[in-house]
């Protein structure tokens, strides 16, 4: 809504009222002169205004009066005008608002405080449409979770049930397929387990309901500790780790157990994905006050649409579901909660070379970019 420009209407009014009185005032001074009422006191306060003012000069300063007199009643009129007209206009807008129509953005004029009443009206608007958003995403996230959470149930679960009902049934020739039947069994219940598990450490993390408890730990020290925990996925994919951390200290504050389960999550995703390429590194570094770990492995690339999408709750860049190959769909989006509550950040980079995991967590101590500490620390002692 435009409101009209009422200025020239203002100046024309003020303009013909204005020439109006004159005109009044004119007749009923000749009136007066020509009169038989000449000899009242008001005759001779017409003769001393024509004798000291001036015949002519007179009318111009009436003139002048009237026309501002007009002016300042137009005036106000017109805005009384603008007030009702740009009222009832938000009124109306506030009316499509409560009724649940599309809601148009109300035009912000300066009519007073009526300006800051639309503007307050408009944010209440964009306010109510990003809810509005907010929910539908909410419920597709919701209705996504249902259905991802059901597959991968399902998928373990099924196979559980299919291997029992053999063992129930007898339908084995020997006692080497009975172990094999309850081996695979029990791999796919550890499957199972292992997704209520991360299930559970996500919505957790999710709703802030787990703690973490921070003390002084070195995180390469870390790394090096979980090195031969890698050797077996390592074999099997037949892939080498190298770990870049040597005489490198990362003094951070953090949970271990937390923490461990970050690199872990970050590393294996390196080995699944990368093992088409020969090497899988790990290097420790400082950055500008920052702890750096970088994951990289020489597998496929992650296509660039799929690089802001793979921190997501079951999110796989591979599209099968496979439980044997892309795991639970939530290592990734729970190490992104761990590196939260710690005050970090982690990110994915990915080109035809290679793809990059990077963890920074902030440092806890000086230390030198090449991963020695300044002087003054080192005479602090031990980390505790």
């Amino acid at each position: 809504m435009n409101l009209p420009n009422r200025w020239p209407q203002t100046i024309v009014y003020s303009l013909i009222t204005a020439a109006m009185g004159l005109l009044a005032i004119y007749v009923l001074a000749k009136f007066l002169w020509m009169s038989e009422l000449s000899s009242i006191d008001l005759n001779n306060l017409i003769r001393w205004v024509s004798r000291y003012i001036g015949y002519p000069d007179v009318y111009w300063l009436v003139g002048a009066v009237l026309l501002l007199l007009s002016f300042v009643y137009f005036n106000h009129r017109a805005q009384q005008v603008r007030h009702q007209q740009y009222l009832a206009h938000i009124i109306a807008g506030a009316g499509e608002m409560a009724s649940g129509m599309p809601r148009r953005r109300l035009p912000v004029h300066a009519v007073g405080s009526l300006g800051q009443l639309a503007d307050a009206v408009n944010r209440v608007i964009e306010r109510m449409e990003t809810l509005a958003r907010e929910e539908k995403q909410a419920e597709l996230t919701k209705n996504e979770l249902i259905t991802n959470v059901s597959h991968d149930l399902r998928t373990p679960l099924t196979s559980v049930l299919g291997y029992l009902s053999l063992i129930e049934q007898d339908r084995y020739r020997d006692e080497v397929e009975l172990r094999y039947y309850t081996s695979a069994a029990y791999e796919e219940a550890m499957r199972l387990h292992r997704l209520v598990e991360d299930l559970f450490e996500y919505t957790r993390l999710r709703n802030q309901e787990l703690r973490i408890h921070p003390v002084k730990i070195d995180a390469a020290e870390l790394l090096r500790q979980m090195m031969p925990q890698f050797t077996l996925p390592l074999r099997e994919a037949n892939v080498e780790l190298r770990l870049f951390a040597r005489d490198v200290r990362l003094p951070v504050n953090a949970d271990s157990d937390k923490l461990r389960r970050v690199f872990d999550n970050v590393i294996m995703n390196g080995i699944k994905y990368g093992s088409s390429g020969r090497y899988v590194d790990v290097a420790c570094s400082v950055e500008r006050g920052w702890a750096e770990i970088v994951v990289a492995n020489y597998g496929e690339p992650i296509p660039q649409a799929d690089l802001p999408l793979i921190f997501d709750r079951f999110y796989r860049v591979e599209r099968s579901r496979s439980l044997h190959t892309g795991g639970s769909g939530l290592g990734l989006a729970i190490a992104k909660q761990i590196m939260e509550l710690h005050g970090g950040t982690i990110h994915a980079e990915s080109d035809s070379h290679q793809t990059q995991f990077v963890i920074r967590l902030p440092l806890a101590e000086p230390v030198r970019r090449d991963g020695t500490e300044h002087q003054a620390s080192a005479q602090s002692g031990s980390f505790s």
